[in-house]
């Protein structure tokens, strides 16, 4: 098969070594980066660490409007599908490249390109049930454009369901997951960020925040901040250019055991994570990583997509309120517990096989 990869965020990048990884075996991918993400922090670091193979096209788009994005990423994808004519297009997550990516594979170009193209996604199925978020109608728009389907969990397979959706999904379990057993133990072998910033595993909460809702709304970033004041923890802060400038426009001044560090690679950012007491964060991909160490996790969310680590209690939504984040970090009660949620790591594996089977079939 040729298939045509579309990434162009952090998240996807790791979502795609391992796939990318299988599929390199036996078929030729075309690797697409958007330019979404750019800043060397946030893009190339992420190709170094997991090994990730240069992409064939690097779109260059950066940032805009939403729309102004995705059009524009739609525009060059589409240019790029009709010189390749591959068998399918692959897109990950909930990005406008993500989104990007599908349209362009499923609708036509009539003239020059006269069917559509096969769109698999991976991470189908995911709901937060909050139309305002981006990612929310990037991710319902690309399950209804997609051929195949691979969701993590049986709670993404019951949300397409509930939309009409049930060809060609499938339950492949969670490719993060696979990233991270791949990839632990050459972070730990690589990374010093411990002693980099003088701290001690356990000895310290970390922080990530990142989304529009805690960045651009005023008084939602002065409560996440006023709670990381009053926790008298170290916390470690890798925080997102967005963000850095969102606190700088605020003027808020940190107390000194919030270390608000610049972004870090994959591989720092997997020992933070796995060494943390705690993790505070508003991201989707840090949720599951906590939860893949057995860290606690606090979502700085009103909602998130992965329930099932609120419900088997490693993982309490808790929205910007200053006191309710300071009360539920203060009082956390880790689970003796912690059932498999997100497979057996050979997610990647089950996507490609899906693939083939799906090309010999048609």
């Amino acid at each position: 098969m040729k298939i045509v990869s579309v990434v162009g965020a952090r998240p996807q990048f790791i979502k795609a070594a391992p796939v990318s990884r299988e599929l390199r075996k036996e078929h030729k991918e075309i690797l697409v980066h958007t330019g979404q993400h750019y800043d060397y922090f946030m893009s190339a670091v992420f190709f170094d660490d997991l090994g990730i193979p240069k992409p064939d096209y690097n779109l260059g788009v950066g940032s805009a409007s939403h729309g102004g994005q995705t059009g524009e990423m739609l525009i060059r994808i589409e240019e790029v599908l009709l010189k390749e004519k591959p068998d399918w297009v692959l897109v990950y997550g909930d990005t406008n490249s993500t989104l990007a990516g599908a349209l362009a594979a499923a609708k036509p170009s009539f003239g020059r390109l006269r069917t559509s193209i096969p769109v698999a996604h991976v991470e189908a199925g995911l709901r937060s049930f909050n139309r305002e978020m981006p990612e929310e109608i990037n991710r319902v728009l690309t399950d209804h454009v997609s051929d195949l389907l691979f969701c993590p969990t049986e709670t993404a397979v019951r949300n397409l369901a509930r939309e009409g959706i049930t060809e060609g999904v499938h339950n492949v379990g969670d490719v993060m997951y696979d990233a991270v057993l791949h990839n632990i133990g050459i972070a730990e072998q690589r990374s010093h960020i411990l002693k980099r910033l003088g701290i001690e595993p356990k000895a310290y909460l970390l922080a990530t925040v990142h989304r529009p809702q805690n960045t651009d709304r005023v008084e939602n970033l002065r409560s996440i901040l006023s709670a990381f004041d009053a926790l008298d923890e170290v916390i470690v802060f890798p925080a997102h250019p967005r963000t850095s400038e969102a606190i700088e426009r605020l003027g808020y001044p940190l107390r000194s055991h919030v270390k608000l560090i610049e972004p870090v690679s994959y591989l720092d950012m997997l020992v933070l994570e796995k060494n943390a007491r705690l993790i505070l964060t508003d991201s989707g991909g840090v949720q599951k990583e906590a939860y893949f160490f057995g860290v606690p996790c606090v979502t700085l969310r009103e909602e998130t997509e992965w329930v099932e680590t609120v419900e088997a209690g490693w993982n309490v939504v808790v929205g910007a309120d200053t006191a309710r984040i300071v009360q539920v970090v203060r009082s956390f009660a880790t689970p003796t517990t912690r059932p498999i949620l997100y497979g057996d790591g050979q997610a990647a594996v089950r996507c490609v096989a899906s693939l083939s089977e799906d090309s010999k079939r048609g």
